[in-house]
């Protein structure tokens, strides 16, 4: 199944892809769907028959999960990016975080703030949990994988490296697209470690293009590993990390400076299309 947030009427909807239409599931959103204990089995029944629907075409995407609990994201967690960045391979995940209003959705834009001159890109797998775990483990772990979406973890590099901690880097106001849809893991290659190709473009560019069977963490770890340190909660969003191909590690470095299209897409799941502005004052 392919599940989004709509935006429609001055709210949202949680709807699911049938055909050419967007099915009206009977929730606000993503989140509140996730929360119902039978959300699969009620998603799964939903068709266009005598439900609400509204067209795909000129659909206006909500972050999928509008408001997560939490956010958190892996740092270097592809082999290839972990050496262009010229760090060592690690034993364990690299974790930071975002909030909420860190998200935006799949053709909204990207808010560039005044203060960093290195806005950087990066495409990523995100895992959308599914239900309420705590040191999960195996089967657990796998079962709490709802499906998966698109993350662009947009970087203010030079406030990220201002300090040994990320999380300033990371969490900028409107800066991470995350969508348009949530696909679950029986109509991915490999389930619930699934094996897809991610790209990136700037303008036409090809940024980054890699697959996410380089993860060293796939998805069950990294469920596994989060839920030991915090409860996962339905509607939680874990970014599973970047390839290479970022501005920072390019030679010269190259960052987002405005205007351009930025283009994230993973096979299978969908793409992202947004375009770099200025942030808006408060």
């Amino acid at each position: 199944m392919k599940l989004a947030t709509l935006r429609t009427g001055g709210t949202t909807r949680a709807v699911k892809l049938y055909g050419d239409v967007l099915v009206d599931l009977g929730a606000p959103d993503l989140g509140a769907l996730l929360a119902e204990e039978d959300w699969a089995g009620r998603a799964a029944a939903a068709a266009s028959d005598g439900a609400t629907t509204y067209p795909v075409a000129g659909a206006d995407f909500a972050p999928v999960v509008p408001a997560p609990s939490k956010v958190v994201c892996v740092g270097l967690n592809y082999r290839n990016h972990i050496q262009e960045m010229g760090r060592d391979l690690p034993e364990h995940p690299t974790l930071f975080a975002k909030f909420a209003d860190s998200l935006i959705g799949a053709r909204d834009d990207i808010a560039r703030p005044d203060e960093t001159v290195q806005f950087d890109w990066e495409v990523e797998l995100a895992v959308v949990v599914g239900k309420k775990v705590r040191r999960a483990r195996g089967a657990d772990a796998e079962q709490a994988i709802a499906g998966f979406t698109v993350l662009n973890d947009i970087t203010c590099r030079d406030w990220q490296f201002r300090t040994r901690e990320w999380l300033q880097g990371k969490m900028w106001d409107s800066s991470t697209p995350v969508g348009p849809y949530l696909v679950t893991p029986d109509e991915l290659p490999g389930g619930v470690r699934p094996a897809l190709d991610v790209s990136l473009t700037v303008d036409g560019e090809l940024m980054q293009s890699d697959t996410t069977g380089d993860l060293l963490f796939d998805p069950v770890d990294l469920v596994e590993y989060v839920s030991t340190v915090t409860r996962l909660n339905p509607g939680d969003i874990i970014a599973t990390g970047t390839p290479g191909g970022v501005g920072h590690a390019r030679k010269p470095a190259r960052y987002l400076l405005g205007g351009e299209r930025v283009v994230t897409e993973i096979q299978g799941i969908g793409r992202l299309e947004n375009t770099v502005v200025k942030e808006k004052s408060a």
